[in-house]
């Protein structure tokens, strides 16, 4: 899985904001809201990735997270940027 083309990631204050543009933005109209770790995972997804290879790379990243909490932290991540990302 990756991002999808059209859809940029963009620093607002302390938050993050991905939003469509161009052809991506006919069909998509808002935004989505994420924090730090959120960015961190959405750059991750400019390279097709597994969702596997998401998890190592988050207990890699974040040496106190378990494999369990990954795995339900990237579901819940998925869910929420489901529009902006190709399976």
């Amino acid at each position: 899985m990756k991002t999808k083309n059209g859809f940029i990631l963009r620093k607002l204050g302390k938050e993050y904001m991905v939003v469509a543009i161009g052809e991506a933005g006919k069909s998509f109209n808002g935004m989505i809201r994420m924090n730090e770790a959120g960015e961190w995972l959405w750059n991750q997804m400019k390279e097709d990735i597994s969702k596997d290879e998401l998890v190592n790379r988050m207990c890699s990243y974040y040496d106190k997270l378990s494999q369990e909490t990954a795995e339900a932290d990237l579901v819940e991540f998925l869910e929420t940027v489901k529009a902006a990302i190709e399976e």
